[in-house]
């Protein structure tokens, strides 16, 4: 275990670790104790940063309050740490009916292409073939299951979809979605995600983008992708990487 918590430390594209390891000791003062608790709770199971998770809550919060339509869908789940703060959320709001589909290959990240390079120029693909210094990133379907199913949350409102993105989208998607949370680094698989996503959010749905300022092809993805669509969006700043924005009719 301390070999491989090693490697991802070192590991220069293992983004929001380390910040977010640093920042649960020095948590801002405006964030709800509510959050507090359920950061400390599943800090361990994500490598998002404390703004990112904070951003998370939020969105959630703010779709059950509003009363804003739509299912919840996950790109990227690594150990499932995000999706288990979005379930303790809803728990907590009494609102049990939306389902949760989580995208992922669940057995580690799949290979990056030329256009997947990080913000000081390190290419991804380069890394890749390290050998094993992904290994941290591989995490089994039934991990990521016997995490989220703690939480309480009905099981059966909750599928995933293992495999890549590419190739299970949209075979398996909802008709509406009210919060998508883009995780899943490369450029291929974000602009994939978008074609076929960024259509079933609803008006007034949140789309958070973690890896736009990190990696360049996200960036590239999502430029591309609002741009051919002409769409009006405002990507906020949440921190260094993430983005978050909701949804307008269009």
């Amino acid at each position: 275990m301390l070999r491989v918590m090693m490697k991802r430390l070192m590991n220069p594209f293992a983004k929001g670790k380390i910040d977010g390891d640093r920042a649960s000791a020095n948590m801002p003062p405006d964030m709800e104790e509510e959050f507090r608790n359920m950061y400390e709770s599943f800090r361990e199971y994500t490598m998002t940063s404390i703004e990112r998770m904070y951003a998370l809550y939020q969105a959630v919060h703010y779709i059950v309050e509003g009363k804003i339509d739509g299912d919840i869908v996950e790109c990227g789940v690594w150990k499932g740490g995000s999706v288990m703060l979005c379930a303790a959320v809803m728990l907590a709001k009494k609102d049990l009916q939306r389902k949760f589909y989580l995208y992922d290959t669940y057995s580690g990240m799949t290979e990056p292409t030329d256009n997947d390079v990080d913000y000081l120029g390190k290419s991804a693909k380069d890394v890749w073939w390290q050998g094993d210094a992904w290994e941290w990133t591989r995490v089994s379907l039934d991990e990521v299951r016997k995490n989220i199913f703690s939480i309480g949350y009905p099981d059966q409102n909750i599928f995933f979809v293992k495999g890549k993105v590419e190739e299970t989208i949209p075979a398996t998607v909802p008709e509406k979605i009210s919060v998508l949370h883009l995780d899943t680094d490369w450029y291929a698989s974000t602009y994939h995600e978008l074609v076929h996503l960024y259509p079933k959010i609803v008006p007034g749905g949140v789309i958070i983008i973690d890896d736009y300022g990190h990696f360049k092809g996200a960036r590239e993805a999502v430029d591309q992708y609002i741009r051919e669509n002409d769409i009006k969006i405002f990507l906020n700043r949440i921190d260094y990487t993430g983005r978050i924005g909701i949804v307008v009719p269009s």
